[in-house]
């Protein structure tokens, strides 16, 4: 008989819950398995912006590091986190099926209020509703959020925020914020999305967000083996897409481009953008081809956009800034 499985996580309530459902996946296949906690330097500085940390694998390195000595022998992660470029040794095992991709703003005050200034974002209001109203705050540890923000709402203030779901929810509370940004699936896994939030549909999320992914090492097909029993095709098919259009854009965690694929109809609806830093600049791009056809719709799109000169200055600007 096998040795129960070592699962690795963060210690996180989102992580632990995410680990826990790989946990259940196996025991629903016969596998044994077991948590194993790992802290990871995310957890241990929650101050410094993510966009200022040199953020790719901040949240996996540790994971990676047990993986490669044999502490565990698969890792759970939300896939957005992952570096596009696996650790040497390191292999996906499998992704399961996606949550919601959505960003949602939680806000602060009175709806109305805030509907008002969101409604209305390059006006300088006048009725009675709003005229008191200063332009919104909003808190975020998220480059691509922050730019996609501006671009929308140039006039409103974005602010560092760091920590784990409940610690930003908490932060909202005691800050002169007027809200802030989550990622829907990473507050509705574990019950703590709020009634005072909203579905941000106009913003395009981060490649591979709302999935998770499990990673093991290269050699290990028996890890490998029991973790496809449950890797969900589609999600793997779009997450490989949108991580595609990232890689081919020299992009990571703290670069300001999103992607999101959906198969629908028998196609794939390939979506992605990138924007200059400051919100000042965004350009899109939307492709559909039939799911037959769609291996390489992410680099395709990629290619498409680097045609555009204005748009090969913003990942200059952009690596200059991280260097």
């Amino acid at each position: 008989m096998n040795p129960p499985l070592k699962i690795g996580t963060r210690e996180s309530q989102l992580a632990v819950w995410q680990a826990t459902q790989v946990l259940k996946l196996l025991e629903e296949r016969g596998i044994r398995s077991e948590l194993i906690f790992i802290k990871s330097e995310g957890d241990t500085d929650t101050v410094t912006p993510l966009y200022e940390l040199g953020v790719q694998g901040i949240f996996t390195r540790a994971l990676d590091s047990a993986l490669l000595n044999n502490k565990i022998d698969i890792a759970v992660h939300s896939m957005k986190d992952v570096p596009i470029q696996p650790a040497a040794g390191i292999r996906q095992a499998a992704v399961l099926k996606r949550a919601s991709f959505k960003d949602i703003l939680v806000f602060k005050g009175i709806w109305e209020f805030i509907e008002a200034e969101l409604d209305s974002p390059f006006t300088i209001h006048h009725s009675p509703l709003t005229s008191h109203l200063s332009p919104l705050i909003i808190a975020t540890s998220s480059m691509r959020r922050k730019a996609q923000w501006l671009h929308r709402y140039p006039n409103h203030t974005i602010e560092s925020l760091r920590g784990n779901v409940n610690t930003r929810l908490r932060k909202l509370s005691e800050h002169n914020w007027n809200g802030v940004i989550f990622a829907a699936a990473g507050l509705e896994r574990i019950g703590l999305r709020p009634e005072n939030s909203i579905d941000l549909d106009w913003m395009l999320p981060a490649p591979a967000q709302g999935a998770i992914t499990i990673s093991c090492r290269t050699t290990d097909d028996h890890s490998f083996e029991s973790c496809q029993l449950f890797n969900d095709e589609a999600t793997d098919r779009c997450t490989k897409e949108e991580r595609n259009f990232l890689r081919a854009l020299l992009g990571g965690c703290s670069t300001p481009i999103s992607a999101l694929a959906i198969i629908e109809n028998n196609k794939m609806v390939f979506k992605g953008n990138i924007c200059s830093t400051d919100g000042k600049e965004k350009f899109d791009i939307e492709k559909t081809v039939p799911l037959k056809d769609s291996a390489g719709i992410g680099l395709q799109a990629a290619s498409e956009l680097l045609e555009n000169e204005e748009v090969k200055q913003i990942l200059f600007n952009i690596r200059n800034v991280n260097k």
